[in-house]
Formats: C-alpha cells, structure tokens, sequence
C-alpha cells in the first residue's frame, strides 16, 4: 500500500468523567520522529499511544496533541465540605501574612484536584485516551493512504512519459547511429586526404574503405546508449511494479520502504539519463535526456512524502 507521510487524524472519546480529544499530524521525515504535547494528567497513557502509533507508522515526523475536559457537573456535586473548610482556614492564614491575597474563585475551586469525591480516575482516562488514539489513527491511516494513492496515480503518470521517451530514442537510435557513422566516414576520408596529397597509391582503395569504416564504427560503439536505455526500461518496470502493488520487498519478504525503494530507484534513473547525455550523438537525444530528467526529477519530488 502506498501511504503519504502527510496527513492528519483527529477523534474525540467521551465519558460521564469528561471528554477527551486527540490529533495526530504528520510530515515527512527519513525516520519515525514522535513529538508529544499532552496534559501531565495523561501522561500515563502516551506509551500506550506510542506503541499503537510504532505498529502502523513506520517513517515520518508526527505531532501528537492530546487535551481533555472533566465534567464540570459532576465536580459541582461532589465538592466536599470538609475539603472548602480546609481551604478557607489556608486563606485565612495567608491572609494573617498577606493582607490583599485574593481568594479562589469558584470555577478553581471546582477544579481541585483534592476534593475527595472527584478524584482523577486513571483507568478510565487511559480507556479514553485509547479510544481517542485508536479513531484518530484510523482517520490517518484513511488520509495517508488517498493521499498516497493520488501521489503514485501522478508518479505512474510521469513513469508512462518516461516510457514513451525512450521507444522513441529506441526507434531513432538505429538511424541517428548509420547517420552519424557515415558523417564521420565522409570526415576521416577528408581528413586523410589532406594529410596525404600525394594520395594513397599504397593502399588499396578496398582496404582505404574497411579502415575507415572499422574506425566509425568503433566510435559508433562508444556512442550507443542501448544498454543505458535497457537499463532504463528495467528500472521503469520496477517502478510501475512498485507503484501497482505497493511492495517493496523480495518475493519472500514483501516489506520495507516503498519511499526509500523509490529514492534508490530514481537515483539509479538518474544516473542513466546522465550518461545518455554525455553520449548524445545528436540533438534529438540531447532532448530526450533532458526531458528524462525532467520527468524524473519531478517523480522524485513527490517520492519524498512517500512512507
């Protein structure tokens, strides 16, 4: 399955205790990169959501924020009395010291974290936070994959272009090589002839030939781009595979990551088109290489949100 290392997931759990609402945002990143921002109170169930994270995101940087609310109608029906009198005696005292400390208001009284009758329940925010987690990674897991569909529906676009650029240096190849060997034939037979204005009587007019065709054509041989085009369309192949089915790995291990597979391939592509460059022989493949890398240059980028 190809999955985008951006997107977002968000879902809120409820209780009679309160609510809790959680989001995961993520980017791309070379490795899993977890960063919490989640209340103390909570804090007991960020290894929870970090492991369940760890079983289904395996690259990006992902931005967990976690907030809650108590239920404030229950705080106000369980506020103990004996709890206020301890704290109206605690004012009194600080203001024996403090003449002009201000007294509580309401609203911090009913969220105390003492009053005995409204305590912090641990096990029922953790099964919170657990169902928060698990909706919202769930509607991640939803965006990262229609993302990463839409990401590999433009990358096969640009590899079917690829393709088509190298059938039509396949077709010209044969004609643009004769072409190019008879140029230079026509060049090193001028050129002999004008080191030697006596002629060649020597040399056989028959002989003369063969020598200037076995020198175009090992020229013509350091010139071929056939094997970098095989190449290419060897490394089309793997990408179109890739890109279809989602796997990465090796018939017995179909694991690991599609996007560094895709970063590796892409550099091997790469390097190629470098060398049909430096091979070109005339202006159509110097085209054609260009627009190679243009192609894959533009693959690549998009490969980098590619988990």
């Amino acid at each position: 399955m190809i999955r985008s290392m951006t997107a977002f997931g968000s879902a809120r759990a409820e209780s009679p205790a309160g609510q809790v609402t959680l989001e995961f945002r993520s980017v791309n990143s070379r490795f899993l990169d977890l960063n919490f921002r989640i209340p103390e109170d909570l804090r007991m169930a960020e290894g929870i959501i970090r492991e369940k994270l760890g079983q289904v995101v395996t690259r990006g940087k992902v931005d967990i924020r976690v907030n809650y609310a108590r239920a404030k109608t229950d705080a106000v029906k369980t506020l103990d009395p004996a709890w206020l009198a301890a704290v109206a005696a605690q004012l009194s005292a600080a203001r024996a010291l403090i003449p002009d400390v201000e007294a509580p208001r309401l609203s911090e009284l009913l969220n105390g974290s003492n009053n005995t009758d409204d305590a912090f329940d641990l096990e029922v925010w953790t099964a919170m936070c657990v169902e928060a987690s698990t909706q919202a990674l769930s509607d991640l897991q939803a965006n990262r994959e229609r993302e990463g569909a839409r990401l590999a529906a433009m990358m096969l676009a640009c590899s079917a272009q690829t393709a088509a650029i190298v059938t039509q240096v396949e077709q010209d190849l044969p004609q643009l090589l004769a072409d190019h060997q008879q140029k230079l034939g026509n060049k090193l037979r001028e050129a002999l002839e004008a080191a030697n204005p006596g002629g060649f009587a020597h040399i056989s007019g028959q002989e003369l030939s063969a020598r200037i065709a076995q020198e175009a054509s090992l020229f013509a041989l350091r010139i071929d781009v056939a094997e970098e085009l095989s190449r290419l369309r060897s490394h089309i192949a793997e990408l179109d595979h890739l890109l279809n089915t989602g796997e990465a790995g090796t018939d017995k291990k179909k694991t690991g990551s599609i996007g560094k597979r895709l970063d590796f391939l892409f550099q091997e592509m790469n390097r190629e088109a470098n060398t049909l460059g430096s091979k070109a022989s005339g202006l159509s493949i110097t085209r054609a290489a260009i627009d190679l890398k243009l192609q894959i240059e533009q693959m690549r980028e998009q490969a980098q949100n590619i988990e």
